[in-house]
C-alpha cells in the first residue's frame, strides 16, 4: 500500500472495538486521523467505494466507542460507508483483498463478521432491519441497543418511510442516525446547534419533560399544549418536525466529524427509550481534497494515484465504448428525433449514462431518487397519455419495482421501455448487484418483450426496436466495454423476433442470447458448430429453433443469466410444447450465488469462459457417443 512510512501504530493496536473503548478523547481523535489515512491508502490500491467512507470515519469511531458491539446492533444502510467499520472490526489486513476474489466484500456480510449484523447492498433497508432486531430483542428479553445508520439519499426510498412510520408507532428501543451529507436538509450546523442538541439530549431537559408530563397528564388540554410548545421550540432550532410527527424523538443536527459532540450526544441519547433520530451532518470525501471536490467521482473508484487523485494509466483510451455509453448516446439521438421520449432514472444518472441527456434535455429528464417502484409507475402514468418513457435502471434495482412492472405496466400493456444496465456478471460488487435473474423474472410476464444484444450494433438497433414497440419492452446489456465494432449513427430497428446466423457448421447449433457471442464463435471454430445470435428471448425466433431441432444433433443455449427460468429454459419449454425430443444443453449460471471478483475470474468459475463451455459441449457429445 502507499504510505509505506506512515505511522499507524494506534490503528494497528485496534483489533476489535473493545480495544477502541480503552482510548481517551485525544487518542480517539488520533485514531480517526490514522483511520482516514489508512482508508485512503487502502482504496487507492484496490479500488472501491471511497467518498462515503471518508465521511463516516468519526461516526464509526463514536458508534463503536459508545455501543457494546457486536452485542448492540449497528445496521449500515447500503454499505458504501462501511469500510471504516470493517477496518475497526478485525479486518484491517484483509482490506488488501477488498472486493477481490477470495477477499472481503465491499458490503456488510453476515457470514464475514459477527459485527456485520445485517447484509446489504441496496439502499433503505437499515431502519426496517434495525427495527426488526429491536423487536426481537424485546421478545427475547434482551437489553440490546439497535442502531440504523442511513444516508440522506437513502431516505428518498419508500422503504425508509414505511419503516419510520411503523417504528414511530411502536415502543421499540431504536436509534436512527440520519447521515446528512448531500441533500443539505439543514444548514444550521455549528457551535450553537451542537450545544442545543447536547442540551436537548441531556438529563436536565429529559427530566423536565418527563416531570411536566406527569404533572399535566390529568389535564389533557394543558399536556397537549405543552407537547406542541416543545415541538415548536425544537422546530426553531432543528428541522425535526417531520420525524417528531412520525413518533420519533429528534436530536440534531450536529457535526458528524466532531467527536467532542458526537460521543456525549450518543451517550445522552442512550438514556432515552423508544424511537429516536439523531441527525448528523458530514462531508463526503472528508479529508481528501479531490474527493471533497468531486464526491460523486470518488463514490466508486478503481485504483488511483493518491498524490494526484488520478486513476492509474491504462490503455482505456484505445478501448471501445461501454454499453452504458452506447445507451447514453442512443438516448440523446432518439430524443432529438422523437419529442415524446423522456428519460427516467432512480438516482443512477451517472451509472446509467444519462449525464449528457440530463443536460441537453433537462425538461425531459426525471431523476426520482432511490425510488425504483415510483420510477416504474411514473413511467406507466406518462405512457397512458402519449409519452414514450425510457426507464434506465440496473438489473438488480429493477427487482424492487417488480410489482409495478407487472401491475402498472404489463397488465395495461403500456409502451414503457426498460434499458437494463449491469446485466450478467458485474464483478467486484458481488451477489447484491449481479444481474443474473432479469431474464427469468421478466420472461414470465405476459406482454413483455425481452432483447439481448450481442454487441454495440445490436445494442443500438435493439434499443431502437424496443422504443418503437407499442408495449412493454426491455433491452439488457452488461457493464463494461463493447466489442469494438464500428457503429452507424442511424436509428434503425432490427427485425422483430428474428435471430441472425453468424456461422454455419455441422452437428452442433449454439443459440446465443447476449454478449457471450464472441466466445461462442471461438468455440464453434474448434468444433465446427453453427452459431445463432438469437437477440430475442421473448418472443423467441421459433423458426430458427425448429430448423435447429431438425438439422443438428445437439442444441446448446448460452446466456449470462440463471439457467432456472432463463433463455435456455424458454427454448426447452418451446421444444416440449412442440413434442420434440431434442438433445439440449443449457449453459448459464447455476442455482448458486455469484460472489465478488473480476468478471473473467467469475466466468471461469462458472464454466462460462471458452474453456468451460467447450468442455461442457464436448462432454455432452462424448456422452452421446457412448
Amino acid at each position: 500500500m502507499p504510505f509505506s512510512n506512515a505511522n499507524w501504530s494506534l490503528l494497528e493496536s485496534i483489533d476489535s472495538p473493545a480495544d477502541l473503548r480503552k482510548l481517551n478523547n485525544l487518542q480517539l481523535k488520533e485514531l480517526s486521523r490514522q483511520l482516514r489515512e489508512f482508508l485512503l491508502a487502502s482504496v487507492s490500491s484496490t479500488g472501491g467505494h471511497l467518498s462515503a467512507g471518508l465521511g463516516t470515519v468519526e461516526l464509526t469511531v463514536a458508534l463503536h466507542y459508545v455501543f457494546n458491539t457486536p452485542y448492540d446492533r449497528i445496521v449500515w444502510d447500503v454499505g458504501h460507508q462501511t469500510y471504516p467499520h470493517k477496518i475497526l472490526t478485525g479486518r484491517r489486513e484483509q482490506m488488501r483483498g477488498l472486493r477481490q476474489k477470495g477477499g472481503i466484500a465491499g458490503f456488510p456480510k453476515r457470514e464475514e463478521s459477527e459485527y456485520d449484523c445485517f447484509g446489504t447492498g441496496h439502499s433503505s433497508t437499515s431502519i426496517g432491519a434495525a427495527l426488526g432486531m429491536s423487536i426481537a430483542a424485546r421478545q427475547n428479553k434482551e437489553n440490546r441497543h439497535c442502531v440504523a445508520v442511513i444516508g440522506d439519499g437513502a431516505m428518498t426510498a419508500g422503504m425508509a418511510f414505511e419503516a419510520l412510520n411503523h417504528a414511530g408507532d411502536s415502543d421499540a428501543n431504536l436509534l436512527v442516525i440520519l447521515n446528512d451529507n448531500d441533500m443539505s436538509i439543514s444548514a444550521n450546523v455549528g457551535a450553537l446547534s451542537n450545544h442545543l442538541t447536547r442540551l436537548l439530549s441531556g438529563d436536565l431537559f429529559s427530566t423536565l419533560r418527563e416531570g411536566s408530563k406527569r404533572v399535566l397528564e390529568n389535564i389533557p388540554p394543558a399536556l397537549e399544549l405543552a407537547r406542541r410548545t416543545e415541538e415548536h421550540v425544537k422546530g426553531m432550532v432543528a428541522p425535526g418536525t417531520l420525524f417528531e410527527e412520525l413518533g420519533f424523538n429528534y436530536f440534531g443536527p450536529v457535526d458528524g466529524h466532531d467527536l467532542d459532540t458526537l460521543i456525549p450526544v450518543l451517550k445522552n441519547i442512550n438514556q432515552h427509550n423508544g424511537p429516536r433520530l439523531l441527525h448528523i451532518r458530514t462531508q463526503k470525501g472528508k479529508g481528501y481534497f479531490p474527493a471533497e471536490d468531486a464526491p460523486v467521482k470518488f463514490h466508486g473508484v478503481s485504483a488511483f494515484d493518491l498524490s494526484t487523485g488520478k486513476t492509474h494509466k491504462t490503455d482505456s483510451d484505445s478501448k471501445p465504448p461501454t454499453y452504458t455509453e452506447i445507451f447514453g448516446q442512443w438516448l440523446c439521438d432518439m430524443a432529438e428525433k422523437d419529442k415524446r421520449l423522456v428519460g427516467i432514472t432512480p438516482a443512477m444518472s451517472e451509472g446509467s449514462g444519462m449525464i449528457e441527456f440530463s443536460q441537453r434535455f433537462a425538461d425531459r429528464y426525471f431523476d426520482v431518487g432511490i425510488a425504483e417502484q415510483h420510477a416504474v409507475t411514473l413511467a406507466a402514468g406518462m405512457a397512458c397519455d402519449g409519452i414514450k418513457p425510457v426507464v434506465a435502471i440496473y438489473s438488480t434495482f429493477l427487482q424492487r419495482g417488480y410489482d409495478q412492472l407487472i401491475h402498472d405496466v404489463a397488465i395495461q400493456n403500456l409502451p414503457v421501455m426498460f434499458a437494463i444496465d449491469r446485466a450478467g456478471i458485474v464483478g467486484a460488487d458481488g451477489p447484491t448487484h449481479t444481474g443474473a435473474y432479469d431474464i427469468s423474472f421478466l420472461r414470465c410476464i405476459p406482454n413483455m418483450v425481452i432483447m439481448t444484444p450481442a454487441n454495440e450494433i445490436d445494442c443500438r438497433g435493439l434499443l431502437t426496436t424496443a422504443f418503437l414497440h407499442d408495449g412493454p419492452s426491455a433491452v439488457r446489456y452488461p457493464r463494461g466495454c463493447a466489442t469494438g465494432l464500428a457503429m452507424s449513427d442511424e436509428l434503425k430497428a432490427l427485425p422483430f423476433a428474428q435471430a441472425e446466423q453468424v456461422r454455419k457448421g455441422t452437428k452442433v447449433a449454439l443459440l446465443v442470447f447476449g454478449t457471450l457471442l464472441d466466445t461462442a464463435v471461438e468455440i464453434s471454430n474448434e468444433i465446427n458448430a453453427s452459431v445463432f445470435n438469437m437477440r430475442f428471448v421473448k418472443p423467441l425466433d421459433t423458426n430458427t429453433i425448429d430448423k435447429a431441432a431438425e438439422q443438428y444433433e445437439l442444441i446448446v443455449t448460452i446466456e449470462d443469466n440463471a439457467i432456472a427460468g432463463g433463455a435456455g429454459s424458454a427454448v426447452a419449454e418451446y421444444l416440449n410444447q412442440q413434442h420434440r425430443t431434442v438433445n439440449l444443453l443449457q449453459i448459464g449460471f447455476p442455482d448458486e450465488w455469484i460472489n465478488h471478483g473480476q468478471p473473467e475470474e467469475l466466468l471461469a468459475d462458472w464454466q462460462l469462459d471458452k474453456a468451460g463451455m467447450l468442455k461442457a459441449i464436448q462432454d455432452r457429445l462424448n456422452a452421446d457417443v457412448v
